[in-house]
């Protein structure tokens, strides 16, 4: 459920909404680490206060200090030093009566028990403490008195061990631990000691401050981060999925792919990579179609001849008319047979190509091997020579190309020339390499030559210029020399030779 709703989400929302559940979890960790700071430096100024607590009461027992005023302040007044750290020390009788206070300790002595009749927490009689409340104006209303507090104390599970509470005010953090003194199990006192731990409040405050400060600056870092992942990252990716739709679909509409092209960075590249991918798929598509309607129309005229001779055989009664039918059925079908076996070989060439790879072969030992094989066949069959010329033949011209498709490539030339050309006569191919170090392979036969003023156009696809021998070739093979040559990266250029009669073919290898 919850996976299905993370894939329904955009990358922007996914990454907004992971953001918002870690930033949830950190939040709720900050929270704790929050409540529990507070409680742990409470227990730091406990232990501090224990450690003093029990340090006096030891000192009393040891002095044998009663719980009486008198001995109480002489006591107060010779261990002061114990007391330097913590604002106010008070001690109560087994009755909860106060014996002593250090707030009193700068006073003069003769003031020393009507000050200890001052509590701030309500602790002596009300009488006395209404009039000193009013002469000396120094007492505060409190929520809490300090003689609730050891009421409770003495009746708690916590009795007998030092115990801390806490009183907030909007000026003071105030911080009160009190214990029992025992001599020989029996209760004849209290120890309260009273500290404004403010320090505690600031240490909070000062982490919720840090925590929010933190906590605002990850916001502004996640906003500025997901408007440049939108902007920069995001917006273009959904360009290019909107411009793949449009090629899809066949559809009108405007793409800005050319923006995207002109980035210098990744999604620079992938657009360019993504516009030349869709471009090369549209020529194939194109040239796929072009030449299957080429290829309808090239086989309808032998079609539409087969069936007018077809028809008249069937009403011919002479047999030499009939023999000239049957000649020219037989003539159709085999161009018809011809046109299918090359265009279904162009198919398997352009299946090939897309799977092989170029790599750094030598022209002159693929030309000698291809001059080899036609050699053992037309110079017996036809007495035609084929000669392989090369200005160096200690040089090797070698050429980045698929092997098996310059073999092809020679061999289609040679076919071609020596069906131009008559029995005995030679054809030359010669290698060479030009002034730019580009490797030339040509083709020079002793044939017809061509008669087109154009040479360009005897590399169209089904294109042929032969009355004498119409129907016997497809048309095809030197669109096909001209299709492999594109694909290596080099240039073809047909033309008449100047000095004797025949046709020069000459194509030029890019340099290694």
């Amino acid at each position: 459920m919850f996976s299905d709703f993370l894939k329904s989400l955009s990358i922007l929302k996914k990454f907004l909404f992971i953001n918002l559940i870690v930033f949830l979890v950190i939040g709720s960790l900050t929270l704790l680490y929050i409540g529990n700071v507070k409680p742990n430096l409470i227990k730091n100024k406990k232990n501090k206060h224990t450690q003093v607590i029990d340090n006096t009461i030891e000192h009393i027992l040891r002095l044998n200090i009663k719980f009486e005023k008198e001995d109480i302040r002489r006591f107060l007044f010779s261990t002061r030093f114990l007391f330097q750290n913590l604002d106010r020390v008070i001690l109560f009788d087994n009755q909860l009566n106060l014996v002593g206070d250090t707030d009193t300790l700068d006073l003069d002595p003769r003031s020393f028990s009507n000050r200890l009749d001052i509590v701030e927490l309500e602790i002596l009689n009300e009488e006395t403490s209404k009039k000193i409340i009013e002469v000396t104006n120094i007492i505060k209303k409190k929520t809490i008195s300090i003689k609730n507090i050891l009421t409770n104390y003495s009746q708690s599970k916590d009795y007998g061990r030092a115990f801390t509470f806490v009183q907030e005010e909007d000026d003071k953090f105030l911080l009160t631990t009190v214990k029992n003194v025992r001599v020989d199990k029996k209760n004849i006192g209290y120890l309260a000691i009273s500290e404004n731990a403010n320090d505690i409040r600031s240490a909070i405050d000062e982490r919720k401050t840090f925590i929010l400060r933190t906590a605002v600056f990850i916001g502004i870092v996640i906003f500025v981060f997901s408007f440049v992942l939108n902007r920069y990252f995001l917006k273009p990716i959904k360009n290019l999925v909107t411009y793949t739709k449009i090629i899809k679909e066949k559809s009108k509409k405007k793409t800005n792919i050319n923006e995207l092209k002109s980035r210098n960075d990744e999604l620079g590249t992938l657009s360019n990579s993504l516009d030349d991918m869709t471009n090369e798929l549209q020529k194939r598509i194109s040239h796929a179609e072009n030449f299957s309607r080429d290829l309808v129309h090239e086989i309808r005229n032998p079609l539409t001849s087969l069936k007018s001779a077809s028809e008249i055989l069937y009403e011919t009664v002479d047999s030499e008319q009939r023999a000239k039918l049957i000649n020219i059925l037989n003539h159709d079908v085999q161009r018809i047979e011809r046109l299918i076996t090359d265009y279904s070989q162009i198919l398997k060439d352009e299946v090939a190509l897309s799977k092989e790879k170029m790599k750094k072969i030598n022209l002159r030992l693929i030309a000698k091997s291809v001059v080899d094989d036609f050699n053992n066949i037309y110079e017996t069959k036809k007495g035609i020579q084929i000669i392989l010329e090369d200005s160096n033949s200690q040089e090797e011209y070698f050429i980045n190309g698929i092997e098996n498709r310059i073999e092809q490539i020679i061999a289609n030339l040679l076919d071609n020339s020596i069906s131009f050309s008559e029995n005995n006569k030679k054809i030359l191919v010669k290698i060479s390499k030009n002034e730019k170090e580009k490797i030339i392979l040509k083709v020079i036969d002793e044939g017809k030559g061509f008669k087109e003023t154009s040479t360009k156009k005897i590399f169209d696809r089904f294109y042929s210029n032969r009355p004498d021998n119409f129907g016997e070739h497809s048309g095809l093979g030197l669109n096909i020399v001209k299709n492999l040559v594109d694909l290596h990266g080099a240039t073809i250029y047909a033309s008449n030779n100047i000095i004797q009669k025949g046709a020069n073919v000459e194509i030029t290898f890019p340099k290694v």
